[in-house]
């Protein structure tokens, strides 16, 4: 039995996120593991680094999938690629050690969220910023950020409650720079929860507009609370964009 691992980019506009629903058929694990059983004949599931959400973009998610398809790996990319539609696209197929698995064996991962701020339209990126119109101070915004880095318990910045499982992660790169009239956010981490990036974002760009006090930013952290967190941002603007292996 073979496991191959695959690199994945895709436009997330138009899906329900990664995983696989019953009643749903625009998922992207949906339509890989369609075209992978179709070409190998057998029933194929495929695990993938993590499950982004509807909206959300990838650079490069990883996933992998057993088979005993005797294709090359190189045939593999050509004929999955020749059947995905053209906002999905397989960039790299490899074999992987038998114990490889794409979501238990990560040890990192970094998001990219990108925020345009202005009152001009973007219009040939607009699926993949999100439009937010106000002043921000980057200088506070950037102290918040500092503050955030590190490992601390992130409840506060969770969309569910998470009652058995831990809440702890460490933040190890939350970059803000600025690129004309796009703010952009680099978050590195060893895992973040369910919307963390996207409330974490939210959260800096109240702190930017005045919204939200920094000072009262350590609270926030403590009251393992999230309503005291800012809002949640669009997920137009999030993309997955590496996952890190040892």
């Amino acid at each position: 039995m073979r496991n191959i691992r695959l690199k994945i980019s895709y436009d997330g506009t138009r899906y329900q996120g990664w995983q696989r629903q019953k009643a749903v058929e625009s998922t992207i694990q949906g339509k890989l593991e369609h075209i992978l059983t179709k070409m190998t004949g057998e029933e194929v599931e495929i695990h993938g680094s993590g499950r982004t959400d509807a909206g959300v973009h990838a650079r490069a998610q990883v996933a992998n999938f057993k088979t005993e398809c005797r294709m090359t790996t190189e045939e593999i990319k050509e004929y999955v690629n020749a059947y995905l539609p053209l906002d999905i696209a397989v960039t790299e197929v490899k074999e992987a050690s038998e114990r490889f698995h794409s979501r238990l064996n990560v040890v990192g991962k970094r998001y990219i969220y990108r925020v345009w701020n202005s009152t001009e339209h973007n219009v040939f990126e607009r699926n993949y910023v999100y439009p937010f119109v106000g002043n921000l101070n980057l200088e506070k915004m950037r102290k918040a950020a500092e503050i955030l880095m590190g490992t601390h318990d992130f409840q506060s910045f969770c969309g569910r409650k998470m009652k058995k499982k831990s809440t702890v992660r460490t933040i190890r790169k939350l970059d803000i720079e600025q690129i004309g009239h796009e703010i952009r956010f680099t978050y590195e981490g060893d895992g973040f929860l369910f919307h963390m990036i996207r409330i974490l974002t939210g959260t800096l760009l109240e702190i930017g507009t005045g919204e939200i006090q920094l000072e009262a930013l350590p609270g926030i952290l403590e009251s393992k609370t999230r309503e005291n967190a800012g809002r949640t941002a669009p997920a137009c603007g999030l993309i997955l964009d590496e996952v890190f292996y040892d």
